[in-house]
Order: structure tokens, then sequence, then C-alpha cells
């Protein structure tokens, strides 16, 4: 074998090298990004892709029924439109290199019908595709990749679709041995045509089915005018009791090569799932769950009969859009309620207006229909999904 001994390594248009080798046999890279994307920050487009952040459910597992949904993790949402129940959860199993995982569990089993689906997905904003070109001559390639771990050994389906569900690529990728970690890397070429927004709105929906119909089969490793995300042959999964699928580590990035997943530290992961989804719970708190009262957004009402603004509150990140509200009782999780601390009373019924900013929403109000004076208190539950 051959050896070239050089210096450094430059283009020859460059005005510094973008490899320096020192006499002692290291390296220094120059390097301000990896597959066009920035080192730290920006070359991954998917949030929370290893499962840390769990607002909603702070670790517990949810049941997704027949005609069910739910987040078992931030940005990640289960749809179930078949006869079939699963669980879903934040995990500690997981590969080398991470904490977290999301699990699926089998607990009623269904073969689906040609038009039933049963899918796991996470939606990017189009702000946060609009530089990759999609439905443009430019448009440029990605690379999808994730850590999967199943009980059911097979082929399994996996699609990437527009807003206006006309446009879909389907691509497959199988889970050789039961039980264990697999990583799967697909790249996919850019679709040059189509519809692909670049607002606040939904820039691309990607699926992982766990069991769905014909209707839902596709052309694989090709874009499909139309909704897919499997092809004939993949897994139905949700036909076996107590099966198990995981998944964590997922990536999607510009370029046709894989990088190590870009980790994120856990306020920066933390700030960017709130943009869509936020609590005023304490970390390790489930919305709705009981409590202390501990983080309850505290105010005073005086002396009225009428609906009257009791109390303001900013969000911690501006919301992608003007979220849906919930309030919940501090102390025994009630739905649209306070906790009246003068008193000990629950149950007041609390609305929310918006003060100040009527778009995103920086900031909310609440009000009640009170008498009396009141120390009162309540958590809430802002969402702004795609």
């Amino acid at each position: 074998m051959s050896t070239i001994k050089v210096s450094n390594l430059q283009n020859a248009s460059a005005a510094s090298p973008a490899f320096v080798l020192a006499a002692d046999g290291s390296a220094t890279a120059n390097l301000s990004s990896l597959n066009g994307g920035a080192l730290a920050g920006a070359r991954n487009r998917i949030i929370n892709g290893d499962m840390r952040i769990d607002q909603r459910n702070a670790g517990a597992a949810i049941t997704v029924a027949a005609a069910g949904n739910g987040y078992g993790a931030d940005r990640f949402y289960c749809e179930n439109f078949q006869s079939g129940t699963l669980t879903i959860q934040q995990s500690s199993t997981a590969p080398t290199g991470f904490n977290n995982s999301l699990v699926h569990t089998v607990t009623v089993t269904d073969t689906p019908g040609a038009s039933d689906y049963l899918f796991q997905s996470t939606s990017i904003e189009g702000l946060n595709m609009a530089d990759l070109g999609w439905g443009t001559a430019n448009a440029q390639s990605v690379t999808l990749s994730f850590w999967v771990r199943s009980s059911v050994t097979g082929t399994y389906g996996i699609g990437l679709r527009n807003s206006a569900g006309n446009r879909s690529y389907v691509a497959t990728y199988t889970v050789n041995a039961a039980n264990t970690w697999e990583e799967k890397l697909i790249s996919i070429t850019g679709d040059t045509s189509g519809t692909w927004l670049t607002t606040n709105g939904l820039g691309v929906r990607i699926f992982w089915d766990l069991g769905s119909g014909s209707n839902l089969n596709g052309t694989a490793n090709a874009w499909n005018a139309g909704s897919y995300w499997r092809t004939s042959g993949c897994v139905n999964w949700i036909a076996n009791s107590g099966a198990t699928f995981y998944i964590t580590g997922v990536q999607l990035e510009p370029g046709t090569v894989a990088t190590p997943f870009e980790r994120r530290s856990y306020g920066a992961e933390l700030a960017l799932c709130q943009r869509y989804y936020e609590t005023s719970y304490p970390a390790g708190t489930a919305v709705g769950g009981t409590s202390d009262g501990t983080g309850a957004i505290l105010s005073v009402a005086i002396n009225t009969t009428d609906f009257y603004n009791i109390g303001c509150f900013r969000f911690s990140v501006k919301k992608r859009a003007s979220p849906t509200l919930n309030a919940y009782n501090p102390v025994t999780g009630g739905l649209n309620q306070f906790r009246g601390y003068s008193d000990g009373s629950n149950g007041a019924t609390v609305n929310f207006t918006w003060v100040n900013d009527s778009g995103a929403g920086r900031s909310g109000c609440a009000s009640a229909n009170l008498t009396g004076n009141f120390i009162y208190g309540f958590h809430f539950a802002a969402s702004a999904e795609l």
C-alpha cells in the first residue's frame, strides 16, 4: 500500500486547508458543515429523536385504542385506525449511546382491512425543511437513520409524505433478528414535484408502519402520487399478541451519507419541543396528574361575580401557531378547573383568553367565574402541534 506524504490538504481555490497534518501523525480538520448542515444544532431535522422528552406522560404508558391516537414521547405521534389496541411508552431500553427509546406493545391483535392503518409518525415544520428545495428542480437528497428493535422479524414499511397527502416516498427496511437493536439507514432522493410547505405548516411527515391495509401500499424506493407508507408483503406487527417495537436515534439530514446522531443539550431539545407543546408542570409530573400544586400559576381575584382576568403567564418558548390551551387543577388534576387556596376549594371552571399577543401567543390569561376573594392556582398545557 502506498503512502502520500503531505503537510496539508487544501482545495486549489480555498483560502485555508481543510486538514492540517502534524509531524506526530495527528490531524486538525477545519470543517464548518457535514452533508451541508451546520455542525451544531441544524443537521438533524428531527426533534426529540432520542425520546428524552416526554412532557405529557412523564414516562407512563398510554393506551392507543381502536380509532385512538396519542404521543408516547414529544413529537412522536401514534395513530390507530383498526380494531387492535396497543400501549406506547418512553422506555429505558436503548442501544449503546442512548438512554431512552419509545416502545409499542400489542395488547389486542388485529388483521387490518384494506383501508385500516396503524403507524408511528413524526412531523417536521416547513420552515425547517425549506432549504431542501423539495418541489423544485433543485431538490436535495436526504438520509433517514434510526435504531429499531422488534420481537417480530421481517420487512417493514416507512414513508415520507407532504402536507396535502398527494406525494409520498415509500421505502422498506428489514428487522433481521428478534429483540435485537439494529440501525437502519435509508437514502431518499429529493422530490422535484408536488407542493411542499416552507411555512410554519407541515413540511413533511414520516411514517413507520405497524399494521396497515393494502390501500396504503405504494411503490418502494420511489415517489408516489398519493398517501402511502408500506408495500405489499410488509409485516403487520399488530397481528402478533404481545409483540414489541422499539425505536430511537431518529435522524433526518441532508445528503446521502448518514452521520452520527446529533445530540443537543437537554435544555435545547426541551425548548425545541416547547415550540409545539408546553406545560407548566414540573419535570417528571404528567399532565393532569395530582400533586401538591408545585409550580402552579398563582394569582388573586378580588370581589367579583363576573368573568375576570385573574392571572397571566408567559410561555417559555413562542409557539409555532396560536395554541390550544387546557387548564388543570394543580392538586386534583381536574380538567379546566382551578384550586382555591384561600378556602381549599376545588372545581371552579377556568377559561382562557389572550392578552398582548393573539398570534403564536407569548402570553395567556386565565379567567374564571368567581365569587368573593380568592387566591387561586392552576397548571396549563398548550398545544400547537402540526
